[in-house]
């Protein structure tokens, strides 16, 4: 690869395009997040209580087809508005390499095919996060937040996500997340397929590092907003902080704690 790169008198001139289209994106999720929440804390309580006085139960009906697309749309958006700005770093360095090896014409379209990839295996994520859901909704295992209703299982949840916060698979995926420069070298692929099959193989990492984190938002409430910040701002610590390996080790204990609490109130 590096035969190909050739001397660039206007380093860095990438940035700005790219930070400006990852900031929209950040922020067209977070604001469908928000939207989201708002509805569901005042027009959402007075369509419960028209179903109550007509002797239905909204909580209880299974979900239907658009009850489900915008379920999947949710997740998407949580996962994009966590994820998108830690793995801003990562994408840059992408944008950069690729245009100094020039295998495209168009570099910025081969940075847009790396982000969809990224993007599209953390989709396939929300897809399964979406049928667990459903069929947690249809058994009537959630609240009006989308958070289990069972103090033992969301125990047993937060001490498995604690836990694997000190496993070796999760370092190392960390590991890969912290420092994506030889992912980039050696696992180089030139052209706009290889932009969207790097992008994916990142994207897999993450997964790697993040899947039971993610999982929780079914213990604080899937439109909990507080929970959701609290957890991009974890991701953040961790992908970009210096001490990024302590701050999941140190996150690992808390989360084993409190599930602990929950697992075990009177002690």
């Amino acid at each position: 690869m590096s035969a190909l790169i050739r001397v660039d008198t206007q380093p860095g001139r990438e940035r700005p395009f790219v930070i400006a289209c990852l900031a929209m994106l950040v922020a067209v999720c977070w604001a469908c997040l928000v939207f989201r929440a708002l509805r569901i804390a005042t027009v959402e309580p007075a369509l419960l209580g028209a179903a109550a006085s007509a002797g239905v139960s909204p909580g209880g009906l299974p979900y239907r087809l658009p009850e489900l697309g915008l379920v999947l749309g949710m997740w998407g958006a949580m996962l994009a508005a966590i994820m998108l700005p830690a793995a801003t770093p990562t994408v840059l360095l992408f944008a950069r390499i690729n245009r100094l090896v020039r295998t495209v014409r168009f570099p910025n379209l081969a940075t847009f095919m790396f982000v969809a990839g990224y993007l599209l295996v953390w989709g396939g994520f929300g897809v399964l996060a979406t049928l667990a859901q459903w069929a947690l909704h249809d058994a009537g295992a959630l609240d009006r937040a989308m958070a289990i209703d069972n103090q033992n299982a969301c125990g047993l949840a937060l001490v498995a996500a604690g836990v694997y916060q000190w496993t070796p698979a999760k370092h190392a995926c960390l590991e890969h997340c912290r420092a994506p420069l030889s992912f980039m070298v050696t696992g180089w692929r030139a052209g706009l397929l290889g932009g969207w099959r790097m992008g994916a193989a990142h994207g897999l990492y993450c997964i790697g590092c993040y899947w039971l984190l993610m999982l929780l938002l079914f213990v604080a409430g899937v439109t909990n907003l507080p929970a959701l910040v609290c957890l991009a701002g974890l991701v953040l610590a961790e992908k970009l902080l210096p001490s990024g390996s302590v701050v999941a080790c140190i996150s690992g204990l808390a989360l084993v704690a409190w599930g602990t609490l929950l697992l075990f109130p009177q002690a």
